[in-house]
């Protein structure tokens, strides 16, 4: 990292133990100004955990966790609140308020602060429109769907207008074209000079927009590289315990991931055996 350079979060050699089980081990990740990381692995490889170590909410046992070379456990709350933002795994809630109330709670880091980062109102509604939520700002929170709960959740996170955005699982509960639009919205901030963290589970997307994808096995970074250098059928079928195949869109020539699955009623093939696994 260049001196001045802010917007960078970073673990180093961070080790977690809970309860006599290792959740990290060794762990180094790196989010930079401008790039869009996925962060993937199977159920319980510590994808959750790392980013609430990485957000400062969490305190490993051993190695370091900075923003712009500052540790975090030194950084107070209200200004860590205008350094990152964070979009929570669980995104319930129990009280009732407005949506749009909900979504002018991500200015509330600014609130006291000289250089207000513009007009609340204004940033607001701008959250609500890019998140396709504006049709929802006087509705009661507490009557969302799933799928709605989680993009008001998003809108939140993008009034809160930070230079480190740190989202966990957020195409949960979301339709197909949503968890689009949610995507393209991470790699639209980090297009504009956000660094951004996301844990995702759908390796498609990951593979769509991700500029790097750091894969996480047992707690233990397994690969961290370019989408194509990570997601290859040979790693990703050791890691998740399942034959996985790597192809490219015969059209776009997109990298797609695919699970092998046993023939069957429906299935191309015949004859009951799984299809090779095929590395590229």
């Amino acid at each position: 990292m260049s001196a001045g350079q802010r917007g960078v979060a970073e673990l180093r050699g961070v080790t977690l133990t809970i309860d006599g089980r290792t959740l990290l081990s060794e762990v180094d990740i790196a989010v930079r100004p401008g790039e869009l990381v996925a962060l993937i692995g199977p159920n319980g490889a510590g994808k959750s955990t790392a980013l609430s170590v990485l957000a400062g909410d969490v305190t490993p046992d051993s190695g370091t966790v900075t923003i712009d070379d500052r540790p975090v456990a030194r950084i107070r709350v209200q200004e860590l609140g205008r350094l990152r933002s964070v979009l929570l795994q669980q995104k319930v809630v129990s009280f009732s308020y407005p949506v749009r109330d909900v979504v002018a709670m991500g200015r509330m880091p600014w609130a006291s602060t000289a250089g207000d980062a513009g007009d609340d109102e204004a940033i607001v509604a701008e959250a609500l429109a890019r998140t396709d939520t504006t049709h929802l700002a006087d509705r009661d929170v507490t009557t969302l769907s799933g799928g709605e709960l989680a993009r008001v959740s998003l809108a939140r996170v993008l009034a809160q207008r930070c230079s480190i955005v740190l989202l966990d699982e957020p195409t949960d509960a979301l339709d197909i074209g949503h968890q689009e639009q949610v995507l393209a919205l991470a790699a639209g901030l980090a297009a504009d000079g956000a660094a951004v963290l996301a844990v995702l589970h759908d390796l498609n997307l990951a593979a769509a927009y991700a500029d790097r994808i750091v894969l996480l096995a047992d707690g233990a970074v397994v690969a961290d590289g370019s989408p194509r250098d990570v997601l290859t059928g040979e790693r990703l079928s050791a890691v998740y315990g399942h034959p996985v195949e790597t192809i490219d869109h015969p059209v776009t020539g997109a990298l797609l991931v695919l699970p092998v699955r046993a023939s069957g009623p429906g299935s191309p093939s015949k004859g009951g055996h799984s299809q090779r696994v095929r590395v590229p």
